[in-house]
Parts: structure tokens; sequence; C-alpha cells
């Protein structure tokens, strides 16, 4: 009987390379055992066919981005592991314009950067980049986030340049915020760093109830056509 022994040292052995570039070659989604892909260095063969795909690149992979359309009653998640199960759980969306093909590694080690809350639905943002999570966990960025909400009740007369001007409720300042009607029920929202409640919030100072909450939009980027439970990578040219 064969022992079995770790793939990168078979492939190693195979194609009389190094151990780092038979990993390399397997993270990158190059590597077939048996005609199936396999994305892990540790994973055990015997006997099994393992071949090394046409085109094949022993290189680093760069970190990358993943825009998410998250659905109602979604938790934010609370380290790298559960961010991992829920991107697992989402669909790659098909008609992402960048036309990378997704690996493991990509869903691996991202940090969940402006999470919703579970109430919420819409556009979330996962990382491995350092400078896009530099940039959107400054506390003092002043990237607008953009939210559709459907209300019910009356408003308050002017309530919405209320809402502009700088309005008190339940003994804090909320934050300054451009808002206007999309029909009878639906309000359009953007606001600079919003706090967790602070939607809500500013709804209630004026005398309406969130009956549903959506963003749409982070900084420059908006989440376009992404269907809910989907997700793409973040275009090269793509900044927020």
């Amino acid at each position: 009987m064969t022992e079995p022994t770790r793939l990168s040292k078979r492939l190693a052995e195979q194609l009389g390379c190094s151990r780092r570039e038979a990993e390399l070659y397997i993270e990158g989604g190059w590597v077939q055992v048996d005609g199936q892909i396999i994305e892990a260095p540790y994973f055990k063969v015997e006997t099994q066919r393992i071949e090394l795909l046409p085109g094949a690149l022993a290189t680093e992979m760069p970190p990358v981005t993943l825009l998410v359309h998250k659905a109602v009653g979604q938790p934010a998640a609370a380290d790298p592991t559960s961010a991992q199960r829920m991107l697992s759980e989402a669909v790659h969306w098909s008609e992402d314009p960048t036309r990378m093909t997704p690996l493991q590694r990509h869903l691996s080690r991202q940090t969940e950067l402006l999470p919703l809350e579970p109430e919420m639905s819409g556009m979330q943002v996962f990382s491995q980049q350092r400078e896009v999570i530099r940039k959107l966990s400054d506390a003092r960025s002043k990237l607008e986030q953009e939210f559709v909400v459907e209300v019910d009740g009356e408003p308050e007369a002017n309530g919405l340049a209320l809402l502009d001007k700088g309005i008190g409720h339940r003994g804090r300042i909320l934050p300054r915020a451009k808002a206007s009607w999309q029909n009878e029920t639906r309000l359009r929202i953007v606001i600079k760093q919003p706090q967790p409640g602070d939607v809500q919030q500013l709804c209630e100072a004026i005398g309406l109830r969130v009956v549903a909450c959506k963003r749409i939009r982070i900084g420059r980027l908006s989440m376009a056509k992404l269907p809910v439970g989907h997700w793409r990578f973040l275009g090269e040219h793509e900044r927020f």
C-alpha cells in the first residue's frame, strides 16, 4: 500500500520543482487530482493521477476585495472564520465583469468592513487588501453611504430639511443626512460615516418608522445589478 502523502510534496517530486512552487500551483487552482481541482497543498494523495493544467503559473495570489449583496437577517461576521463561512454560502455572480475565477483562497482571511445591521440588506464589503481595509476603517473618512428606506407614518413638516441641518433625537445629535422621497413610502438617505441605528433614529426623529432598509452605495461604488445572496470581485480600476 502507498502511504498517504501531501499533495504539495508529491507534485514537487513529479515536476522536479521546489515545495513552495508546488504550493503556489495548487493554491492557484492549477492542479487536478483524478480530474478534480484541489486547492489545498496539504491534501493527502496515494495513487491518484496528478496533473498540472496548461498555462500554470507558480505565482503568489494577490489579495482581493469582494462586494456582496447581503440578505435581511444575516448577522455581521465576527471574525475571518465566520466571514469565510458567510462568503462560502453566497454565490459568485455569473456576470462578474472582472472575469476572475474564484478560488477558496479568495474567501479566506477576509475582513468585513462597514458591517450592516442584521435587519438591513444591501452592499457589504470584505477585503484582504490593506489599502481598502485602511480606507474603510478610518474614523476620519468622509465616505458617503446611500440607503433606500421603506417607511410608514406621517412625517413632520419640513422633516427632510431638518435632517439636512442636523437634528437631535433620544439625547444625541444625529449626523446630517441628505434625504429625498422616491415615492410615497420610500426614502433615499445619504449619510457620511453612519453608526449602527442612525438610519432608524433619523427616520424616527421626523415621525417615520423604518419598514426595510437597503444600502446601495459606498463612496463612488454602487451595488448596481448584483443579485441578493451573490458576490463579485472589486475591479482593478474601481475605487471607493
